[in-house]
């Protein structure tokens, strides 16, 4: 199934200049750790399947649907049975800014289930079968109506991770939605100024809360700390510095705005589990 394999880093070919690939996978193979840019949609149809996704993993029954993130590390075990591989580049998600900030925090992974999701779940399942019918047809705007399928599953995906009972569940009903948006907005301005001296005073002030009361809130949403977030989006784009090897660690540590390079080193260890060295041998060997 993969057919470019650098290192770790998978190079998607997508057919015919297309921004998707989709597999009807049967094959009995472990997929060794790999990371690609597409996002990725694995549904098995028949029997479990298991993955690793950044040290996770994730036992899949038939119809559940396996969301991961642009950039993660990624295995999958040999299992038998048969399942969806779906990947859609992530160049369809970048008119719409909420994509971003959705998926800078919904971490490596999301298990779509109906336990979960009970909600979206059965038409999530729909979904991916009509993304399976579209892909082998020789209907016109094929790719058209794959787009629309992926942005509509996506989006429902979103609005019910973002609005799950422990988001902002002691606000008032009428204040929640305004809440959520605002924390999307705060997400996103995160995600665009990570490498510039940002503050928990200063991103609270954005919103009009102390800092105190923004950091629960901030917590409750993306169930992180402010602080890690900050750390976790200023490593992400160190890890696409270390992907240049005319970029040493020391330019890396300062252009991902870290005061030192001590505390570079220390961040990177924390979140990724290896040195900057190590990740880059490990990217582009």
């Amino acid at each position: 199934m993969i057919k470019i394999l650098e290192g770790t880093r998978e190079t998607v070919s997508f057919d015919n200049s297309s921004l998707f690939m989709f597999f009807d996978n049967d094959e009995y193979e472990e997929y060794p750790t790999h990371w690609h840019t597409p996002v990725e949609f694995v549904m098995p149809t028949e029997s479990s399947y298991n993955m690793v996704c950044s040290g996770v993993p994730f036992h899949l029954r038939v119809n559940d649907i396996l969301i991961i993130a642009p950039g993660v590390l990624h295995k999958c075990l040999a299992e038998h049975g048969k399942r969806y591989i779906f990947q859609a580049d992530i160049r369809i998600f970048s008119s719409f800014k909420e994509f971003e900030s959705f998926f800078s925090f919904m971490g490596p992974a999301i298990a779509i289930t109906p336990e979960e999701y009970p909600s979206i779940h059965a038409k999530a399942v729909e979904t991916m079968h009509r993304i399976k019918e579209e892909y082998y047809s020789t209907a016109t705007f094929r790719d058209s109506a794959i787009c629309s399928h992926v942005l509509d599953l996506m989006t429902n995906v979103s609005r019910e991770f973002t609005s799950l009972p422990d988001k902002f569940s002691d606000i008032k009903p009428t204040k929640q939605q305004e809440y959520i948006e605002k924390f999307m907005t705060v997400c996103d301005y995160i995600n665009h100024h990570c490498t510039e001296e940002l503050s928990l005073e200063k991103i609270a002030a954005m919103t009009g809360f102390s800092k105190y009361h923004f950091s629960r809130l901030f917590k409750e949403f993306t169930n992180t700390s402010f602080y890690k977030y900050l750390n976790v989006r200023r490593i992400a784009h160190a890890e696409m510095l270390l992907l240049d090897p005319t970029v040493n660690v020391t330019e890396t540590a300062v252009r991902s705005g870290f005061n030192s390079i001590s505390a570079f080193m220390r961040m990177f260890k924390i979140i990724k589990g290896c040195t900057p060295t190590e990740f880059r041998n490990l990217y582009i060997s």
